[in-house]
C-alpha cells in the first residue's frame, strides 16, 4: 500500500456503540467485542497464504463451526433443493414455495474470503435467497483453495453463467455475490463480456470484496473498527490468486473496465472493511455510465448485523431492486 509522506496521528481511543442504530444492531456489535474492547474475530490468526496443511485445518473447523450452527437452527428456509453440475462445476438449484417468475433465475456466488462458504454453507443460503426473492436460485459451489486456486473459482462460475444463458435469456437473469462472491461476480461478467457473452438484467454486489490489493482507505480506518472482518484478508488473497497479479481485473475487478455492465446495486455499512471496495465501484460504475446504485447502512459491519431491522431493510432494498429489474420485459 502506498502512502503519502505524512499520515494522520490519531491517539487511541474508545469507539462507543452508536445510539444511532436499533437496538437489535446495537445488541449484535457488542457482541462480537470481547471484555478487553476487542473484536472477538480478530483474535483469530489465519495460517501464511503457502501453509496449505494450515488452510486445511482452518477450513475443516469453520465446516464443522456451521454444521453446528445449522444443527441448531430454529428456523429453516422452505425452499426445495437441488444439487447437479453444469460442465463440471457444481450447482445448488433453490426453488422457493411462491415462484414471482417462473422464467428467471438468480445467479448466487457466496462469500467466505475467497476460501470457505462452500457446500452445506452454499447450499444453505441458496434457499435462503430463494425464499427471499421468490426467485429460483443456482448458487454455485465454485472450486476453492488450496486445492482448487485462481482461475478455477472463475472458471465455474463463468460455465453456469453459460448454462444459464443456454436456458434462459440474458434479460430474465439476475448476478449476485455477497463479499468473496461479489469480487467472483464482477469478475466473471468482465470474462464473460471478454468472450462476447451477453450482459444479464442485473447486478448485486453486497460488500464486494473487488480490490485484492486492499488499497482503499477502509482498510486501515476501519481495521479493528469492523468487528467481523477486523483485519487484512491478504493471506486468503495471495493464497486465491496462486502468484497472478493480485490487480489484474480478473481477480480485482475495480480495476477492469465496466463499460456495458448491467445496472447495478451496491451495499455497504459505515463500519464495514470493505466500505471503500464497495463507494469505489459504484464511482467506476457511474463512470463507465452504468446505472448504478449505492446503499450505505450506518454503523453495519460487513456482512451486516445478522437478522436485525436494518438488515431486513437491506434484504428488501436488494429483492425491490431484482423484481424492478427482472419486471423490464
Amino acid at each position: 500500500m502506498i502512502t503519502g509522506e505524512r499520515s494522520l496521528r490519531l491517539e487511541t481511543r474508545t469507539i462507543p456503540t452508536p445510539i444511532s442504530i436499533s437496538v437489535e444492531a446495537r445488541a449484535a456489535l457488542e457482541r462480537l467485542i470481547g471484555t478487553d474492547g476487542v473484536p472477538l474475530n480478530g483474535l483469530f490468526e489465519l495460517p501464511a497464504h503457502d501453509d496449505v496443511a494450515g488452510w486445511g485445518k482452518v477450513k475443516a473447523a469453520v465446516d464443522a463451526n456451521y454444521a453446528r450452527l445449522l444443527a441448531a437452527a430454529s428456523d429453516m428456509p422452505e425452499a426445495t433443493v437441488a444439487t447437479t453440475r453444469f460442465d463440471g462445476a457444481l450447482v445448488h438449484v433453490a426453488t422457493p414455495a411462491d415462484v414471482i417468475a417462473s422464467d428467471a433465475v438468480y445467479l448466487e456466488l457466496h462469500g467466505g474470503a475467497l476460501v470457505f462458504g462452500g457446500g452445506d454453507a452454499c447450499r444453505h443460503g441458496a434457499r435462503v435467497q430463494a425464499d427471499q426473492l421468490g426467485v429460483t436460485v443456482w448458487s454455485i459451489d465454485y472450486r476453492l483453495p488450496p486445492e482448487h486456486r485462481y482461475p478455477a473459482a472463475l472458471d465455474d462460475c463463468l460455465a453456469v453463467y453459460r448454462a444459464a444463458q443456454e436456458r434462459h435469456p440474458a434479460r430474465r437473469i439476475v448476478v449476485g455475490g455477497r463479499s468473496a462472491g461479489g469480487n467472483l461476480a464482477a469478475a466473471m461478467l468482465l470474462r464473460a463480456r471478454d468472450e462476447g457473452l451477453s450482459m444479464p438484467a442485473a447486478l448485486v454486489l453486497l460488500s464486494p470484496e473487488v480490490d485484492l490489493t486492499e488499497s482503499g482507505d477502509s482498510f486501515t480506518v476501519n481495521a479493528g473498527v469492523d468487528v467481523m472482518l477486523p483485519g487484512s484478508l491478504m493471506a486468503n488473497n495471495l493464497l486465491y490468486a496462486g502468484g497472478v497479479d493480485l490487480a489484474h481485473p480478473y481477480l480485482s475487478p475495480l480495476f477492469g473496465d465496466l463499460t456495458g455492465f448491467p445496472p447495478t446495486l451496491l451495499l455497504t455499512g459505515t463500519r464495514d472493511l470493505f466500505l471503500s471496495n464497495t463507494v469505489r465501484m459504484h464511482r467506476r460504475l457511474l463512470a463507465a455510465q452504468v446505472p448504478a446504485e449505492l446503499h450505505v447502512f450506518e454503523a453495519m459491519p460487513h456482512g451486516g448485523f445478522g437478522g436485525t431491522p436494518e438488515d431486513r431493510d437491506a434484504a428488501r432494498e436488494v429483492t425491490r431492486f431484482v423484481h424492478d429489474r427482472l419486471s423490464r420485459i
